[in-house]
């Protein structure tokens, strides 16, 4: 099959799914006060949700996050008979390609939201309320892929998270975050794993691939591993496969790891040559770079050596169920970290010059990590989904 029939076919298959999304709405008039769930089948595809918050019985509290916990509605306080409307675009998604392959997701992505049948919603708060929910076709919108690892992927469960399920918050409905990262991957397992297929079958003209690497690409010790051989030449065809679809894409320096030199007031370099390596293939190919290595080094120091510990998986024991030890993780953010981490990237995008800027909240404002946010003002409803084992690599 030659090239120009095989893109006319994909071309096809998307046209008759985007066909095929179907518009629900539903009228809920649910609440509580613990968190819940509301979920329906629909076909893969970018979905316009709009839901209308509030209780007529009562004051209530609502956040709203979907699939893997991806936030777009933070606490909206409403009074007793009044409702807030609130309207974003969910990419919902299966692992299937469209020439019948379907990515090699691991064992624990098996149970994730994000990759089932459904499209799913988490209404969380001190007291969520719903009135209703609609969910139609979200039709012509530029999507944002994210490829990455640990620190970039949606963190299905509480208490880790990642800046990929939080920088969703920012962007109005014209924009859909589509994240394929996943904990413990690679350049190099991303393209074995079919992630980097996925990606490409979902890139459009003008659309955005950013691509965070180097935390678990370090560890490789296969044959012409390194930073400046197979890293390098993964790296490149990220580039090369994005540009044939005429898409955007843009590297992000990896996050730092919260480990410190001996005075404890500067963080310690533990990536070795591989934000070199990505900022060497960026300035040979004209890719946009994001430093998020840069910026994590400037927020950890701000915080110091002990608050930093706030913005990662540090937490006595007892803190959530089942939990009988301590969490002491330098590398994983919890949310706060996670939601500090995707103002970054907002500003590193202002910094390119990525047109994705024009589509962000009028609430937006822009951020510097010398100066974050305070831990003790940022909320965050627990979600019922817990598990303490550490995600997939370093």
């Amino acid at each position: 099959m030659n090239q120009r029939v095989s893109s006319l076919l994909l071309a096809f298959f998307a046209l008759t799914a985007q066909a095929q999304q179907p518009t629900i709405e539903k009228v809920l008039h649910q609440e509580s006060d613990q968190p819940f769930f509301y979920a329906v089948a629909v076909p893969d595809g970018n979905y316009k949700v709009t839901v209308t918050l509030g209780s007529a019985k009562k004051d209530a509290e609502t956040t709203v996050r979907a699939e893997g916990r991806r936030l777009f509605v933070e606490p909206v306080k409403t009074k007793k008979g009044k409702y807030s409307i609130h309207t974003f675009t969910v990419n919902k998604r299966t692992i299937n390609l469209p020439d019948g392959r379907q990515i090699k997701i691991n064992a624990r992505e098996k149970a994730y939201k994000n990759w089932d049948d459904s499209l799913s919603l988490e209404f969380n708060g001190s007291y969520p309320a719903v009135r209703s929910v609609k969910i139609e076709p979200a039709g012509k919108v530029t999507q944002l892929i994210l490829c990455g690892n640990s620190t970039v992927t949606d963190q299905n469960y509480e208490p880790y998270a990642s800046w990929g399920q939080m920088v969703t918050r920012w962007f109005d409905p014209s924009v859909a975050v589509v994240n394929l990262a996943e904990s413990g991957q690679t350049c190099g397992s991303t393209i074995a794993q079919r992630r980097l297929d996925k990606a490409v079958s979902m890139l459009q003209e003008g659309d955005w691939l950013f691509v965070e690497f180097g935390h678990n690409d370090q560890k490789d010790k296969n044959p012409g591993s390194g930073a400046w051989y197979n890293f390098t030449h993964y790296l490149k065809q990220f580039v090369d496969l994005a540009r044939q679809k005429k898409a955007n894409i843009v590297f992000c320096t990896p996050t730092q790891r919260r480990k410190w030199e001996k005075d404890n007031l500067h963080i310690r370099e533990t990536h070795g040559d591989y934000p070199d390596a990505m900022r060497a293939v960026a300035k040979r190919e004209g890719v946009p770079v994001i430093e998020l290595h840069d910026m994590t080094r400037t927020f950890f120091e701000t915080l110091g050596y002990e608050n930093s510990k706030k913005s990662l998986v540090h937490y006595p024991a007892n803190t959530f169920p089942g939990q009988t030890r301590e969490l002491a993780d330098d590398t994983h953010f919890n949310p706060y970290g996670a939601y500090e981490v995707s103002k970054m990237v907002v500003m590193g995008m202002k910094q390119i010059g990525c047109s994705l800027t024009e589509h962000l909240l009028p609430d937006w404002k822009d951020y510097n990590p010398a100066h974050p946010d305070s831990f003790d003002s940022f909320q965050w409803p627990v979600s019922p989904v817990v598990d303490t084992n550490k995600p997939a690599g370093n």
